[in-house]
């Protein structure tokens, strides 16, 4: 199946929106504006340091810095971004390509812990179609990262498939799964809505040791110590857990620098097992192709043609 993440040409925001909130590991407020950028630009973000100075920092797995407890863009000890999975998935299910996105922390805001809130800004004030062809890393060959029990990987595919299966031993959670064939729409109705998860013993550790101070019951799914969601809401969906594990892979591997044409499996996976497996992908030059898409009128199916890459494009590390 072809879905609509799968487009001709490279697209941005039509006018700019802004959301404030705080973040989730600083407790910090922090106002992020998204402005509408040229073709090519692809997503960078505009993080000032401590005297004001403003560092550009492209959306690129090149550029993790971290990804203990979220995936940072940039230098811990110095000018990065922190927590941009969520604003990155967003970017990747809703198809945007190119924002310029000013913010005066280093961190972007958590909101209600999920993509909803940023959905509902972009789809605000809608996607402006550029000129230029949209180019697609497209998947040739398995490529496969091992850590222990849990694995990921990426298969060819002819579309754009996540599946993502979690295993907890909290009864809360325990086994679950994610698959499906990745679009707008199925974006914003099955993923878009699931919510940050933790355990209350591990938010108190990070607490007492200075993070998480911006987590609440307001923006993460909390687990107690009797293995029960304290939420007074309950989950989203039956598989929220998984679903949002979906999420975060989708933020991750959108620092591919172009999106991609395939599968993309993990089991009991997270951030650093997503940045090492797009590491491991883009590394082989064998395993994938750069491609762009064009669609024939009469009922005649999509084509994919092979396109030359120069040295700096972002996916070259």
């Amino acid at each position: 199946m072809w879905g609509f993440i799968l487009l001709d040409h490279q697209t941005t925001l039509k006018s700019r929106v802004t959301l404030t909130g705080v973040g989730v590991h600083s407790g910090r407020e922090v106002t992020a504006h998204f402005l509408p950028a040229d073709a090519d630009t692809g997503i960078v973000f505009h993080v000032p340091d401590r005297n004001g100075t403003v560092r550009e920092l492209p959306a690129l797995v090149s550029e993790v810095g971290a990804t203990d407890l979220c995936t940072m863009l940039g230098d811990p000890a110095g000018q990065h971004i922190a927590t941009v999975e969520h604003l990155m998935a967003s970017l990747f299910g809703l198809g945007i390509d190119n924002l310029v996105v000013e913010i005066d922390g280093n961190e972007v805001p958590i909101l209600d812990g999920s993509a909803e809130m940023f959905v509902e800004a972009f789809d605000r004030v809608g996607l402006e179609t550029l000129a230029v062809k949209r180019r697609y890393i497209r998947v040739l060959k398995t490529v496969r990262i091992e850590n222990g029990a849990s694995w990921a990987e990426f298969r060819p595919y002819l579309g754009t498939r996540f599946e993502v299966e979690i295993d907890f031993e909290s009864p809360a959670i325990g086994r679950q799964a994610f698959s499906s064939d990745m679009t707008a729409e199925v974006f914003r109705r099955d993923i878009s809505r699931s919510r940050t998860f933790g355990f209350m013993k591990d938010v108190e550790r990070l607490w007492a040791a200075g993070y998480a101070l911006g987590s609440s019951l307001e923006n993460s799914l909390v687990i107690g110590h009797d293995n029960r969601i304290i939420n007074i809401g309950g989950l989203r969906y039956p598989n929220e857990f998984a679903r949002h594990k979906t999420l975060d892979a989708m933020g991750d591997l959108a620092l591919a620098g172009a999106r991609f044409i395939g599968c993309f499996r993990s089991y009991r996976g997270g951030h650093r097992l997503n940045a090492a497996a797009l590491r491991r992908l883009l590394s082989d030059r064998s395993a994938f192709e750069v491609v762009e898409t064009t669609r024939r009128g009469g009922g005649r199916p999509l084509e994919i043609s092979a396109v030359g890459t120069p040295v700096y494009a972002p996916w070259v590390i």
